[in-house]
């Protein structure tokens, strides 16, 4: 079975999202394959569909001086942050074709990043309640999904060397006992995004039992 990588650069959220119903809706109808969407977005905060307003901590002002939007979205989850140094992740996949069952289908995701931090030296594990992957009480890499039909979407979202700053305007998945974290934060040395894409891919194709076909280099253009 075949999954497709799609790195679409520095993509606006909303033209991301215009991009993620068109591949599920292609998805759906069989014109393609499984898909992974790999992107960076530029500063936006995003409340799923259980989000509380209330774990936005600053104003809009604030947030417009700092270059940031906000969302509603329909992905699972409460607030949380993109941002440049962040790798985003939006598997299109049809879980008929896989395995009907998204408790399986979030581990495995989880599987993912826990195998990715390995290769770095990092021990990273998954926290009983709070969906993502975790090193100590710190989040390394968030998760928030959208089913339809058993396509999937939305997805991860990597911190690499993200500006770990931004999260201090939010409780970051309403979770206020817990912290975030970034791979540059945890080795001590800067590491781009460009770097872990291919480990990335490579074990999300192991995990998910999918033969990873790479170089997609696509252009969206942004709203």
């Amino acid at each position: 079975m075949l999954c497709h990588v799609e790195q679409l650069g520095l993509v606006d959220y909303p033209a991301a999202l215009d991009l993620q119903r068109e591949r599920v809706s292609q998805r759906k109808a069989g014109q393609i394959a499984d898909r992974l969407l790999l992107l960076e977005h530029p500063h936006v905060y995003t409340l799923g569909r259980n989000a509380d307003e209330k774990n936005l901590l600053v104003s809009a002002r604030w947030r417009a001086a700092r270059g940031a939007q906000v969302f509603r979205t329909d992905r699972g989850g409460d607030v949380t942050y993109h941002g440049p140094g962040q790798l985003v992740g939006y598997p299109i996949l049809d879980l008929t074709q896989h395995r009907r069952d998204i408790s399986w289908y979030m581990r495995s995701l989880e599987e993912v990043f826990i195998r990715t931090a390995r290769d770095y030296g990092i021990e990273a594990e998954r926290s009983p309640g709070a969906a993502g992957v975790w090193v100590g009480n710190d989040k390394l890499v968030a998760m928030g999904v959208h089913l339809s039909r058993w396509v999937t979407s939305h997805g991860f979202a990597f911190n690499v060397n993200t500006d770990l700053s931004y999260f201090e305007a939010i409780v970051p998945c309403g979770l206020r006992d817990k912290g975030v974290t970034s791979l540059t934060k945890l080795l001590g040395r800067r590491i781009e995004i460009d770097q872990v894409v291919a480990q990335v891919a490579d074990h999300f194709g192991t995990v998910f039992g999918v033969e990873v076909v790479e170089g997609l280099n696509l252009k969206v253009e942004s709203t």
